[in-house]
């Protein structure tokens, strides 16, 4: 998205969404840079893929996982010792839902 385009990206809803703060010069940078991001995605829908089956991962993915076993659990000490803030044995986090 160059800056003739007509539909410019609208950086301050995206900054929004993702909840962070750009100054001016951010903003200005930012939209040249995600407008070409865009650009890019409209350039890849010209690729044929025709018969390419759809995934998720560029190679097979196995099942990794240790099988589940029982184990003594946290004490709570254990538990908070390492978060940056706690308040009665509970480790306190930011509000990320507005009122």
């Amino acid at each position: 998205m160059s800056e003739s385009d007509p539909n410019p990206m609208d950086i301050d809803y995206v900054s929004n969404l993702a909840r962070i703060e750009l100054t001016k010069e951010e903003r200005e940078k930012f939209q040249h840079q995600l407008g070409d991001v865009l650009q890019y995605f409209e350039k890849l829908k010209e690729v044929d893929v025709d018969g390419v089956e759809p995934t998720a991962h560029a190679f097979p993915r196995f099942n990794v996982w240790d099988e589940d076993q029982a184990k003594e659990p946290f004490s709570v000490k254990q538990a908070i010792q390492n978060a940056p803030q706690s308040r009665n044995s509970q480790i306190v986090v930011p509000k990320v839902v507005e009122d």
